[in-house]
C-alpha cells in the first residue's frame, strides 16, 4: 500500500495550523513554559494513554467475536493499532484500511468489518458523552455541546435501528469517492450493525469506551499537573478536553485539527489561563493524545503488512 499525496497534504496542513498557533502566542513565554515541564509526570502520561488503547482493543475484539470471529491477538493488535495514523483523515474514514488488512490476513469479509468500524465510532461518542455528563452542570458551554452530541447520537441510533433509514444513509455515503468502494460492504451489513448495538453489547462496549476516555482524560489532567497547574479540578479538565474533541469530530476535519485545538485554547483561557499557557498545554495534550498514537500506529502499519498490501479493488 502506498500513501498518496492527500495524506501528505493533511500532514502539511497540520504543521501549518500548529505554526499559526505558535505565531499567535508569545514565543518567549511559550519557551519558558515548555522548559517548566515536570518530567516526573511523563512516564505516567505515557502509560495512561496506551492503557486507554487497551480498553479500545478489548472493545474491538469483543465486537469482532460478537460477529463470530476469534483472531490471534498478536496480529489483531497490530491491525488495530494500524488504524491510528489514519485517525487524522476526515471523520477517521481512513481506519477502513483495517477492513483490507483483516480480509488479507484472515479472509474476513468487509461486510463484517466495515460496520464494526462504524459502530466503534458510535461507541466513542457514547463514551465521551457519558464521562462529560458527570460534570455537565459546571460548564454551560460544555453542557450545550454535550446536549447536541447526545441528540446526534440518538439520531444515529434511530437510523441504525431502522433498515430503511440505514439504506438511505448508505446510498448517500456511496456518492463520496473514498467511501464508494465500501458502500456495498455497508449495504450488506445491516444485520451486523443491528447485532452490535443490542442491549448487552451496547452496555459492555459503552463501558469500555468510557474507560478509554477516563484514562485519556486523567492523562490530560497530569499534563496540567506537569506544568504546575493545580487550581483546575479533574472535572474542569475533562469537560474542556472532551468538549474540544466533540467539536473537532463534528467539524469533520482531519483529526479535528484546528477546531479541537482552538476550542481547547479558548476554554482554558476562559478558566483563567494566559494565552501562551493555554497554547502550550493544548499542544502538549495533542502530542500525547493524538500524535503519540499516530506515531505508534505507523510502526504497527509496517508489522501489519499495510505497506506491502495490494491495493483494494
Amino acid at each position: 500500500m502506498k500513501f498518496n499525496k492527500k495524506f501528505l497534504i493533511i500532514l502539511i496542513g497540520c504543521i501549518i495550523v500548529y505554526s499559526l498557533f505558535l505565531i499567535l502566542s508569545d514565543f518567549s513565554k511559550l519557551s519558558e513554559e515548555i522548559l517548566d515541564f515536570e518530567i516526573m509526570y511523563l512516564p505516567l502520561i505515557l502509560i495512561l494513554v496506551p492503557l486507554g488503547w487497551l480498553a479500545l482493543y478489548f472493545r474491538w475484539t469483543f465486537l469482532i467475536k460478537n460477529s463470530g470471529y476469534v483472531l490471534p491477538h498478536k496480529k489483531n493488535f497490530q491491525i488495530f493499532l494500524s488504524g491510528f495514523p489514519l485517525s487524522i483523515t476526515p471523520g477517521k474514514v481512513g481506519e477502513l484500511l483495517k477492513c483490507e488488512l483483516l480480509k488479507e490476513n484472515f479472509n474476513i469479509p468487509r461486510k463484517i468489518t466495515a460496520p464494526i468500524i462504524l459502530v466503534e465510532r458510535l461507541y466513542n461518542g457514547v463514551g465521551i458523552v457519558i464521562i462529560s455528563s458527570l460534570g455537565i452542570w459546571y460548564f454551560d458551554f460544555s453542557g450545550t455541546v454535550i446536549l447536541i452530541a447526545s441528540c446526534a447520537l440518538i439520531g444515529i441510533f434511530i437510523a441504525l435501528r431502522s433498515k430503511s433509514l440505514f439504506s438511505s444513509l448508505i446510498n448517500k455515503t456511496s456518492k463520496i469517492k473514498y467511501l464508494s468502494k465500501f458502500s456495498d460492504s455497508f449495504s450488506d451489513s445491516y444485520e451486523v450493525i443491528n447485532h452490535s448495538i443490542k442491549p448487552k453489547i451496547f452496555i459492555i462496549s459503552s463501558l469500555l469506551s468510557a474507560i478509554y476516555w477516563i484514562l485519556e482524560s486523567v492523562a490530560v489532567y497530569f499534563v496540567f499537573k506537569s506544568f504546575g497547574i493545580d487550581f483546575l479540578e479533574l472535572y474542569n479538565v475533562v469537560l474542556a478536553y472532551t468538549s474540544s474533541i466533540i467539536l473537532g469530530v463534528a467539524s469533520f476535519l482531519p483529526g479535528g485539527i484546528g477546531v479541537s485545538e482552538g476550542t481547547l485554547i479558548s476554554l482554558l483561557s476562559i478558566q483563567g489561563l494566559s494565552l501562551s499557557t493555554a497554547i502550550t498545554l493544548t499542544l502538549f495534550i495533542r502530542i500525547f493524545t493524538l500524535w503519540y498514537a499516530v506515531f505508534v500506529g505507523f510502526i504497527a502499519l509496517k508489522f501489519a503488512g499495510a505497506f506491502s498490501m495490494k491495493s483494494a479493488n
